[in-house]
């Protein structure tokens, strides 16, 4: 059972899906930080405020002695528009990664050799000269 798991595991399809796994997490925080740190403050100058912050209040909270609002029921609409700002950058990114590695495939793909043996005219010409023989 141990060997069938490590042959499992060994897989090159398997070690590639993990290599893949890591490299995307690694993306998403590029990402993150590049919508969280560029994108959304230019788009909060649109809305004069931090992008990320953006919330519509539903129902007031209580402010606490430290400042900090509790109880507050907000619909937290300007992350969930980060959020899809990263999306859309991860998938376009994987459709251009993807697109790039099917355009290396295409180019690899051997060009179809000729049937090795005599061609057409030499198999009529045989033909011919035994025909002439007779």
């Amino acid at each position: 059972m141990f060997k069938e798991f490590k042959d499992f595991a060994m897989k090159g399809n398997l070690v590639d899906i993990a290599v893949g796994f890591v490299m995307g997490v690694a993306f998403k925080s590029v990402v993150t930080s590049f919508t969280g740190g560029i994108v959304s403050p230019l788009i909060g100058l649109i809305f004069k405020t931090d992008f990320k912050d953006l919330k519509w209040v539903i129902e007031q909270g209580i402010v606490n002695d430290a400042g900090k609002v509790t109880g507050e029921v907000a619909i937290l609409y300007g992350e969930f528009f980060t959020n899809i700002i990263d999306f859309t950058i991860i998938a376009f990114v994987m459709f251009m990664i993807i697109k790039g590695i099917n355009n290396l495939k295409k180019k690899e793909e051997p060009v179809p050799s000729s049937p090795k043996g005599p061609t057409q005219e030499d198999l009529l010409t045989e033909i011919r000269d035994l025909l002439s023989k007779k």
